[in-house]
Formats: structure tokens, C-alpha cells, sequence
């Protein structure tokens, strides 16, 4: 893999120990930065973008050299020949405008931004794809059953903490033992941005975790000592891996059709909690650990049984009603 340029370098040190961004959100900024440099480089020269292009001899003169203008072809590249849509051209533009800013307002090495007047795409916010109650039930179900599936407790705790709880991949896999309440009533997790947040467990993921507990302690050719789950190396289970067994069990249920992953089961839990546990949406914000509001908002979505109770609550709603007559 190519050596960043040096001022990505800084830059991508400064998110992390500064404004206390995680490594990967880090080597994502740094990822979009290098492809419009690729794009700049290779336009400049009259060449097709490509990996083949060099980087790491990207400077200062290069970077003040970058106009407005080529930052708004750039983004017409990536639509056009990359197919990128409204959502990932806002995040490498978001990516370009906070590398300015650090630039300019925290290095003071260049005058002025070329992003800074650039309007974002505008994204319409999609509703979240979640599993109804039954296909939840379906899924638990299906890894209960199981039963040539050695790692079957192990599963099926991964996944009630998942629909349960509404955590992401990331904060799962970190989870540690000692994170765990010693009364299995909270657990520690590691959210975005290296935020601590405690998450409080219900009923059914205190009867998990006590029957998984049980076999983690009877465990041997232990590597990873404070792991809460293992891989069959014993090691931490990597995120790769649990997202492989939410597949698994998404097939054997009859739901691989619906395309759900790790993030739709964080999807199910807030929509759930919202929607049959009458959760208010500023708790579900905490529980879910997002910064902002709107961020949870949208969950607020009516359910399509909400909408049909609506509609036939229409005093209209029985006009032409042959049943009546």
C-alpha cells in the first residue's frame, strides 16, 4: 500500500488526538483526499484516474494550487465515472472541507478554503430497513435450533444483544468481560469516537449472556483472556466474523432476500423500542449513543399498520361499504 503524503499524515493525527475521531474514520478521510488527488494529478496531465498514480508526493504548493473549480469537477467524476451517489459524494466533500479547514484555520498555511462556499448534495433520508417482531422471533429461533453449531449459545447471545440493545458491530466485538456489570445489568461500550456509553440489559439478554458466561468459563485454548466473544481461536471475534454468522442465520431463516446485515439488527432494536415499547425518542438517542437529534429521528417513522389504522379512521372510510347494507 502506498506511503500517505505527509500532510495527510498530520492531518489524519490530528483527527485522531485531537478531535478524538476514531482510526477509521481517520483513514477514511484520507482515503477520499487521495482519490482527488489521484483525480487532479491525472486530469492535469490529461490521464485516466486510476491507482496507478502516486500520491505520496503530494506538498503544500500541490494543495494550495487546488481551485474551487477543481474540487466541482471532481465531484462530477465520481458521479459520473464512479457511480457515486448523493450520499457519497456529501461524505468526500465533507472529507475535502474538514482537511481545508484544518489547513486554514489550524495550520494557517493556506489563505483560504475552496470548500468552503460549496453546497453539499442533498440527501433524502431513506427509512431504516428493519425485521418485524415475528422475524426477529424467526431469527432467535433459527440459532436455537441449531444445534450442530458448536458456537450456537455464543450466537444466539450475539444476536439477542443485537436486537435487544441496538449496538453497533463495532461496540459488540470490543465488548470486554470486565465491561460486564457483575449482576449482568448493564455492560460498558466503546462507541464512536471513543465514547463510553452503558448500555442497561433487559430480561432476555441477562438469560443469554448468564447461559453464554457459562460456556466462555469452561473455554480453553483462551488467547484473547478479556474478550467477551471468541472465535474458534480463541481470539476475539473480529468484526468479519460475526457479520459472516448474522448472514448464516439470515439465510436459514429465509430473510438473506431482504439484504439485512449487523447495522438493519441496530435498525430493528431502535425501531422496536419505538414503535411497540412507546420509548421516548430522546432515550432511544441515549441508548442508541448518537450525538445528535436528528440523527434519531429517523425511527419516528409510522409503522404501515399506524398508517392503515389511520385511514380507516377516516369517517369516510366506510362510503361505498357494501358489507353494510
Amino acid at each position: 500500500m502506498e506511503a500517505l503524503p505527509k500532510i495527510l499524515t498530520e492531518f489524519s493525527g490530528y483527527k485522531i488526538t485531537v478531535q478524538n475521531r476514531s482510526r477509521k474514520t481517520a483513514e477514511q478521510y484520507c482515503t477520499d483526499l487521495c482519490l482527488l488527488f489521484r483525480y487532479i494529478k491525472a486530469s492535469r496531465a490529461g490521464l485516466v484516474p486510476s491507482g496507478e498514480i502516486t500520491v505520496s508526493d503530494v506538498d503544500l504548493d500541490f494543495v494550495k494550487s487546488i481551485t474551487t473549480e477543481d474540487l466541482y469537477a471532481f465531484l462530477m467524476y465520481t458521479a459520473s465515472e464512479r457511480g457515486n451517489g448523493a450520499r457519497a459524494r456529501a461524505r468526500k466533500l465533507s472529507s475535502i472541507n474538514s482537511f481545508f479547514k484544518y489547513l486554514t484555520a489550524v495550520k494557517r498555511c493556506i489563505p483560504e478554503n475552496p470548500a468552503r462556499d460549496m453546497e453539499s448534495p442533498s440527501i433524502r433520508p431513506g427509512l431504516p430497513k428493519f425485521l418485524s417482531l415475528d422475524e426477529s422471533l424467526l431469527l432467535l429461533d433459527t440459532v436455537r435450533k441449531d444445534t450442530k453449531n458448536l458456537n450456537r449459545i455464543r450466537d444466539f447471545c450475539i444476536l439477542t444483544l443485537f436486537l435487544n440493545c441496538g449496538m453497533r458491530l463495532s461496540e459488540l466485538t470490543g465488548i470486554n468481560l470486565t465491561d460486564l456489570d457483575r449482576n449482568l445489568t448493564s455492560l460498558r461500550v466503546i462507541g464512536k469516537g471513543s465514547k463510553e456509553r452503558i448500555i442497561y440489559l433487559n430480561a432476555a439478554c441477562r438469560s443469554a449472556l448468564t447461559e453464554y458466561l457459562e460456556v466462555r468459563r469452561t473455554r480453553e485454548g483462551v488467547l484473547d483472556k478479556n474478550a467477551l466473544f471468541l472465535s474458534r481461536l480463541g481470539k476475539r471475534m473480529s468484526p468479519k466474523t460475526v457479520q459472516a454468522m448474522v448472514y448464516k442465520y439470515l439465510g436459514a431463516a429465509g430473510l438473506e432476500y431482504k439484504h439485512y446485515s449487523t447495522h438493519k439488527l441496530r435498525h430493528t432494536a431502535a425501531t422496536l423500542m419505538y414503535q411497540t415499547g412507546n420509548v421516548d425518542v430522546r432515550v432511544l438517542k441515549d441508548i442508541l449513543g448518537h450525538e445528535q437529534l436528528n440523527t434519531t429521528q429517523i425511527y419516528t417513522h409510522v409503522s404501515d399498520t399506524q398508517m392503515q389504522n389511520a385511514m380507516e379512521q377516516n369517517p369516510l372510510s366506510k362510503q361505498g361499504d357494501k358489507s353494510d347494507e
